[in-house]
């Protein structure tokens, strides 16, 4: 093992063999790592003294009886226990950022949105000031539901820290570079990859490439994991190898910090005397890990007929009820139409399920107009939508020869609960307000007599 000190101050190990510097394959595995040799423990979890002069402390993501396939938790050996990092609080107002149940009178949630990219305002936003959340779903008490946010980002966090109690969150780049320094380690995060960021981790969120822009579902609820193959087997998709964790890194810096807590949807803050970002070694389950969307391998229809967009899924947050995620996080990504007599792009459909898209980059074939990189759309439960008047046209008159859809990603946010606009997204953010209008054009083919019109 070597290690590495960053610019920032950091202390880190180098990646295992075979891997990028700084990162470790796999989904759910059993991860161990150390910034210092020797600070991890052999053997034992909670020696009598630990190496260093450590502290052993354990981070639990699920309750601890969770069955053995569930159960995550991980031992950190930090320099001073977390008890230090948290004094008394104080509630302070974060107005963008919103968290369920957030029903506003006036706001009509009812409907078929979409949204032109929001602009990054000329202004100082860090990660906290901001995020703008568009809808949210369900209930953050009971850790059911979910959030919808973009981020605008232009300055990067100084001495300053950020835990979720709430939840954790997906990050979907859309612009810029950033760089999450976590207790657990280092990811740099640019567009065509993600990240996951666990409930209670505290990390501080620096700008490497800005100004910054993307996505972000809040999951209130059960954490995130790859879906079932079923019949597909033990390939594709998402696979587990291309998941990285960070190894471990560590500061040891004396300086006056603030650490700003979400809990129960309300923001407090806590002064401490140093960086809380002290777990020089740490083993287990329950971490931050990064994926790059280039690695997903799409399956679909190789003969007729378009099969069902989850299909695409790359992570589900399950709910309790089988088959029926919370959140359903799905990737339209580059691949190619070979189906014969079918409508290749998405059918016209009613869903349980609500839907709000992002486009990252590129066309997407249901709606070759108007999405635009950055943009976002919202069809919410049992909302009727579907491919705009050119793509129903196009895709039923083409010629169908194997065709690559080429330079194309976009995403979804599904979830079982109705989502509720924000103030915000209703009325400061770039609404099209003619949207609903792009199925206006479509037109009655139906004369009474048979055949293929």
């Amino acid at each position: 093992m070597t290690i590495q000190q960053l610019p920032d101050g950091m202390i880190r190990a180098t990646g295992t063999q075979g891997t990028a510097p700084g990162y470790m394959p796999g989904f759910g595995n059993d991860f161990e790592t150390e910034a210092l040799p020797g600070a991890l423990p052999q053997g034992q979890n909670s020696p009598q003294k630990c190496n260093y002069g450590l502290y052993a402390e354990q981070l639990s993501g699920t309750a601890f009886t969770a069955p053995r396939g569930q159960n995550e938790r991980t031992w950190c050996y930090r320099i001073r226990p977390s008890v230090h990092h948290t004094g008394r609080f104080k509630q302070i107002d974060v107005p963008y950022w919103k968290t369920a149940p957030h029903i506003r009178d006036g706001i009509v949630s009812l409907g078929q949105y979409r949204w032109d990219p929001i602009p990054v305002p000329d202004q100082d936003l860090t990660w906290i000031t901001g995020m703008r959340t568009i809808t949210t779903a369900g209930d953050v008490n009971i850790q059911v539901g979910m959030a919808s946010h973009v981020y605008l980002v232009t300055q990067s966090m100084q001495d300053e820290y950020f835990f979720s109690a709430d939840s954790e969150l997906l990050v979907v780049p859309q612009e810029g570079r950033l760089r999450f320094c976590t207790e657990l380690g280092i990811i740099d995060l640019e567009p065509k990859e993600i990240a996951i960021i666990p409930r209670g981790l505290v990390y501080r969120v620096e700008v490497l490439e800005g100004p910054c822009r993307g996505f972000v579902c809040e999951n209130y609820g059960q954490k995130f994991d790859l879906p079932g193959r079923g019949p597909i087997g033990a390939n594709c998709l998402a696979n587990p190898r291309d998941f990285k964790c960070p190894v471990a890194a560590f500061e040891d810096r004396e300086v006056g910090s603030r650490v700003v807590i979400k809990w129960c949807g309300q923001f407090h803050e806590t002064w401490i005397g140093h960086s809380p970002l002290d777990v020089v070694a740490w083993h287990g389950n329950y971490c931050a890990y990064k994926y790059d969307l280039r690695t997903y391998s799409p399956v679909g229809a190789i003969l007729f007929d378009h099969p069902d967009p989850s299909i695409f899924t790359v992570l589900t947050a399950p709910s309790g009820q089988e088959g029926t995620a919370n959140i359903d996080f799905v990737l339209f990504r580059e691949r190619w139409m070979v189906a014969e007599h079918s409508f290749r792009p998405p059918w016209y459909h009613k869903n349980i399920m609500s839907e709000l898209m992002g486009n990252i980059y590129g066309i997407y074939d249901a709606k070759p107009q108007g999405f635009a990189p950055g943009g976002i759309s919202l069809h919410n439960c049992m909302l009727p939508h579907g491919p705009d008047r050119d793509a129903f046209e196009g895709a039923s008159n083409a010629e169908l020869k194997p065709e690559k859809l080429d330079n194309t990603m976009s995403f979804m946010f599904e979830t079982r609960f109705p989502q509720h606009l924000t103030e915000f997204a209703a009325k400061e953010a770039p609404i099209q307000q003619e949207y609903i209008e792009v199925w206006d054009r479509l037109e009655k083919k139906f004369d009474g007599t048979p055949g293929v019109k």
